[in-house]
């Protein structure tokens, strides 16, 4: 997620840790400014069993939700969030000629939609951190210490707020279309839209220059960047390039018994872009160790997005615009490191987030990549027992072979990249994780969260009846009014289709 001007915390943290003469210390105090880097951390490992959908929006976009006309255009804030992030402001209504005003950015999503920031939320060129939370994520525990950290805010999967996505244009439009009413990751996938979708409001209002998403799974390195800094590397962008792509980086477990991935984990496969084509496949086998993919799971990145009007989501992985096709870039050396069933208890944490059967039908019903579907590590997780997914987990997921281990380094295969575990060990041992859980708050910001979290739970069979409502019975007069907003918008640019998390290269793409 984007940095800037972090030169205020930089100080907060200074303030509350003890400064050694040691030459150490100090150079572990300038990685302190790594903001992005701490407080994703923070926020993985208190709610890494959780199920969360965390969007982490440094520097955003421009975008106003549902058409003119529409019953959303209230004046109401985004469900979830009542008092932790927006306030509504009032705001006369206004004809199409606003779309073509000077001054503010206009995006047809939400029409005339403005918002209050509370004091703590800081202007353009600092970052924005909004986290989408459900599961153990919202529990009372970890919510009130994400809610005490500078510039987290939260946003909580209400029934209110998923009746409000229901409503988003993006449902009657074609490029997620092929992700709609399936289950799991699937499911999972359309709600990730759904909040870009929002966040792109949200930030484009707080004056943010990017916008990032990120999993709480995922950390960015700014590799290359002067300063290993995020900001620094987003500005160095030229203007006329839209929207940049992080290649992902895999953890590679050396052991069977990591608890903290973030601050144990520095061994990543590194990603195929960043890799001569001949050594990617002439290393191929060696570097699958007999399972489906190059990667366990997904292997296309994470982008980066600029301010721009008329700026949409294209899936979780990419972003684009309803006017034109972005000008979009692959970085070469930054990358998104993603801790991919780093713990054993990945295993059962992802089968508990699906109501699937296990069997290969299944299966193939509610998942996208090979990993889950061919070596099958939801069945795996539901079927066997303790002993058997555990040997199942040391052979396709640990990387116990040390030869192994070294040829592929040597190979440039994998990498050691030891900056996550220096700056969080560092937290931890300063006491910066610490003094944040004591210092949070004994009760909740928000009156209504505990109704909140038990109604995410009956929420969805809430909104899963709502969406086959719409399905089945859509109103020639919404048709209408969504065939003129998609006449003005596509005049310049044809809905490209969302893009799916997708596996890395096999063996039959020519090199």
């Amino acid at each position: 997620m984007p940095s800037h001007h972090n030169n205020h915390l930089t100080a907060s943290l200074r303030s509350s840790t003890t400064i050694s003469t040691q030459s150490f210390t100090s150079r572990l105090i300038l990685l302190l400014t790594l903001l992005p880097l701490s407080l994703a951390a923070l926020a993985f490992i208190l709610q890494w069993k959780g199920n969360s959908d965390f969007m982490m929006d440094p520097i955003t976009a421009n975008s106003r939700w549902a058409p003119q006309g529409s019953h959303i255009q209230n004046h109401e804030i985004f469900p979830g969030m009542e008092s932790s992030v927006l306030s509504p402001k009032a705001h006369k209504s206004s004809d199409c000629s606003s779309l073509g005003r000077g001054g503010a950015p206009s995006f047809p999503y939400f029409r005339d939609w403005k918002f209050d920031f509370q004091d703590d939320l800081r202007p353009k060129g600092h970052v924005g951190l909004w986290a989408w939370v459900l599961g153990k994520a919202a529990s009372p525990k970890v919510s009130k210490v994400l809610e005490s950290i500078p510039g987290v805010k939260l946003i909580y999967r209400t029934k209110e707020l998923e009746e409000q996505q229901a409503k988003s244009r993006i449902w009657n439009e074609t490029w997620l279309s092929n992700f709609f009413y399936k289950p799991c990751n699937y499911e999972l996938f359309v709600k990730q839209s759904l909040n870009m979708e929002m966040a792109i409001v949200m930030e484009r209002d707080a004056g943010m220059d990017w916008i990032l998403h990120l999993d709480t799974d995922e950390l960015i390195h700014p590799a290359g960047a002067r300063e290993y800094s995020l900001r620094q590397l987003l500005l160095d962008v030229p203007g006329n390039v839209d929207t940049v792509v992080f290649p992902n980086y895999e953890s590679s477990v050396e052991r069977d018994d990591i608890e903290d991935p973030f601050g144990e984990v520095s061994m990543f496969k590194r990603n195929y872009d960043h890799l001569p084509k001949d050594t990617y496949f002439g290393m191929y086998k060696e570097s699958t160790r007999g399972n489906q993919n190059y990667f366990l799971t997904y292997g296309n990145g994470k982008s980066a997005a600029r301010v721009q009007d008329h700026l949409r989501p294209n899936g979780a992985h990419r972003w684009h615009n309803y006017m034109k096709t972005p000008n979009e870039v692959k970085l070469e050396e930054a990358a998104v490191l993603h801790y991919t069933y780093s713990k054993f208890s990945d295993l059962t944490s992802r089968r508990d987030r699906c109501g699937c059967k296990p069997t290969t039908e299944d299966v193939k019903r509610c998942f996208m990549l090979d990993f889950d579907r061919s070596v099958a590590a939801f069945i795996i997780a539901s079927t066997a027992t303790e002993e058997e997914m555990l040997n199942w987990y040391r052979e396709h997921v640990v990387w116990g072979d040390k030869e192994l281990r070294l040829k592929l380094l040597r190979k440039g295969i994998l990498t050691r990249i030891y900056s996550p575990m220096v700056i969080i060990q560092g937290l931890r041992g300063s006491g910066v994780f610490s003094s944040v859980i004591e210092s949070a708050p004994t009760t909740l910001s928000r009156d209504k969260f505990l109704a909140s979290v038990d109604s995410s739970n009956s929420s969805r069979a809430v909104a899963s009846e709502s969406m086959l409502s719409r399905k089945t019975n859509k109103s020639r007069e919404n048709q209408a009014t969504a065939r003129k907003v998609l006449g003005l918008e596509t005049a310049a640019a044809s809905h490209e289709a969302a893009v799916p998390p997708l596996s890395p290269p096999g063996l039959l793409v020519e090199a």
